[in-house]
């Protein structure tokens, strides 16, 4: 049985999407309608004892710079719209399902930019990325002096159900995010609050490992 809400949650969940995804276009990391944002609706997490759930998305192919009455839809646990509509879902929403499924979280935000995307090809033979000792890895409540954590790197298919299959073994439920390979980074939170701040941390450590190795080199 799916988790009940009111209209009233489903117009806040729907603001909230805009207010964010607002922010997140500022920093241009929606370039020619990239990446997609999602939030579930209801209070009981997502799990496998109650697999029933919907969350509001991004609408496919939509300027994501501003902001419309159809930026956004609801679907359910199989990212199928439970409402009449002639929008579309995002084409990568069963990826945000699995996420959900196996986390129990409140938002999924995913974006495109040009460091998720080096850092994800020059790490992608090695199945994840590491990154040690920068301070901002304390955004996902890792507190351990000089803490490493390790950012799983999936292949970018074409076939989106063949990515979905792959979320489950690379997920790392200590870190909130997985990178697809040239393509972008997928981050998680209990609350859209939370998403949000793993994501702007997910890309300073991207931006910051690209100019370490820069420096390097």
């Amino acid at each position: 049985m799916t988790t009940s809400y009111t209209a009233e949650d489903r117009q806040r969940v729907f603001a909230q999407l805009a207010a964010d995804k607002a922010v997140l276009a500022s920093k241009g990391w929606f370039p020619a309608t990239s990446g997609n944002m999602s939030i579930r609706l209801g209070d009981e997490p997502a799990s496998a004892a109650a697999p029933s759930f919907h969350f509001a998305i991004t609408a496919s192919g939509k300027d994501k710079s501003v902001n419309t009455p159809e930026d956004f839809l609801l679907v359910n646990e199989q990212g199928k719209p439970v409402e009449t509509t002639s929008l579309r879902p995002s084409a990568e929403t069963l990826i945000h399902c699995e996420i959900y499924r196996l986390t129990g979280c409140g938002a999924v935000y995913h974006v495109h930019t040009v460091y998720n995307n080096l850092i994800s090809e020059r790490f992608g033979d090695q199945g994840s990325v590491a990154i040690k000792g920068v301070e901002l890895i304390k955004a996902f409540n890792i507190w351990e002096e000089d803490a490493e954590i390790h950012i799983p790197i999936l292949p970018n298919y074409a076939d989106i159900p063949k990515i979905a299959a792959l979320v489950e073994g690379a997920l790392n439920r200590a870190v909130p995010g997985i990178l697809l390979r040239n393509h972008g980074i997928y981050a998680w939170g209990e609350t859209p609050f939370e998403a949000k701040r793993h994501l702007e941390a997910f890309e300073f450590l991207f931006e910051y490992e690209y100019r370490r190795l820069a420096l390097q080199a």
